[in-house]
């Protein structure tokens, strides 16, 4: 079996892994599994968009994404698995491969499955009988797909949330502090109005690092219209970013509402350097790390819940470590790269050796699915041929 990654947007994985070993950034999960499996690296590329690419691309995803589902399409067989990390580069694929005999296997990481457009396209295109292995990060998406889709068990798999504990990891206080410092990040579902609501009149230091890898022009952010003068927000690199959390006393993570498990990532890093966190709840491991004690949770846009959370960690350092402790020792056990990249690699091979598996319609796995036409407006376009 060949295998093979396609990543929703273009990543220099080398320059990734050199700088990982300078301590200059954490590892890249797909540059560990691409070594894990021996798999080819395949990116999105503007460069190669034709007009047939924009064309498709009002379906759904990026020029590029189709302009790379092309590209492959024709290259791959039955002996080839491809993970495609979004929906918006496997859902291109996975359509083309509908129309193809002699198809690839296909796992596709679906992050939002609830969205409109989304539950359109896996009916419209039957995209259950192309894709073979769907991944979402909670059990609530999981069930929602193996529901929405009249799935079995094993053709959805709920993946990990996890950090590289190489890079975060607790580590020495540099900054002298005058006063508790908050710590916070991210840009994805933010609600910072609520967080500087919840500490103007508290005396300390708010900083946030206002980048996120999956920020995008659409993402919802709420800042406050004044900032207050004890809170900043910047960019920060890497090393930065990880001594933030090291210096902190607390980090503070405030969402606007979402079931799409927004702010996990920042979740991950803060407990791995063994920081106790308060954090919006949300739907899915962040209530469940809430039930569980190991983090702090308060209602969406309750400042007063936050302000009260953040003073009960003020005013009861040992509650605030022994939390902080909790959480370490979950990342330790549950959520390391390395436990990621062998959780993907165990079920790629999987897949990879189940060559007689059958759909629920008494289809295999690589029969060429009785795909919906076209829409009329791309009807008349061969997306596996284009003239």
């Amino acid at each position: 079996m060949r295998y093979h990654i396609c990543l929703s947007r273009s990543v220099d994985l080398s320059k990734f892994h050199r700088d990982a070993q300078l301590d200059q950034c954490p590892r890249h999960t797909m540059w560990d599994l691409s070594q894990e499996l021996d798999a080819t690296v395949h990116h999105p590329d503007a460069k190669a968009v034709t007009w047939i690419d924009r064309r498709l691309a009002k379906l759904t995803s990026e020029p590029e994404h189709w302009a790379l589902a092309r590209s492959l399409i024709n290259k791959l067989t039955a002996n080839d698995l491809v993970f495609c990390t979004g929906e918006d580069v496997g859902f291109p694929l996975a359509i083309l491969a509908g129309f193809k005999a002699n198809r690839p296997k296909l796992v596709v990481y679906i992050l939002e499955p609830k969205r409109l457009r989304v539950r359109a396209l896996l009916k419209l295109f039957r995209l259950a009988q192309s894709v073979d292995l769907f991944l979402t990060n909670t059990q609530l998406k999981a069930d929602y797909l193996r529901q929405y889709l009249q799935l079995p068990q094993e053709k959805v798999h709920v993946v990990r949330e996890q950090t590289d504990v190489r890079f975060f990891c607790p580590g020495p206080v540099t900054l002298e502090k005058q006063r508790p410092l908050i710590a916070s990040a991210g840009l994805e579902q933010r609600d910072y109005k609520t967080l500087a609501e919840a500490t103007c009149d508290l005396d300390v230091d708010v900083n946030i690092c206002a980048v996120s890898p999956n920020a995008s022009a659409k993402t919802r952010v709420a800042f406050p219209e004044v900032m207050p003068s004890n809170m900043t927000a910047h960019p920060q690199e890497w090393r930065q970013f990880r001594q933030l959390y090291r210096n902190s006393n607390m980090v503070v993570i405030s969402l606007l509402y979402n079931t799409y498990s927004a702010g996990l990532t920042t979740l991950m890093e803060a407990l791995a350097c063994r920081r106790p966190v308060i954090i919006t709840r949300t739907p899915g491991l962040a209530e469940r790390l809430i039930d569980l004690g190991v983090v702090t949770g308060v209602a969406p846009g309750d400042a007063t819940a936050m302000k009260q959370a953040i003073l009960n960690f003020i005013n009861n350092p040992e509650l605030a470590e022994a939390q902080a402790q909790r959480g370490y020792e979950l990342i330790l056990q549950e959520h390391t790269s390395e436990a990621y990249v062998q959780d993907l690699v165990c079920q790629f091979k999987q897949l990879a050796e189940h060559r007689a598996c059958f759909h629920s319609d008494g289809n295999t796995l690589n029969e060429p699915l009785k795909a919906a036409p076209l829409p009329t407006s791309t009807a008349s376009l061969n997306p596996l041929n284009p003239s």
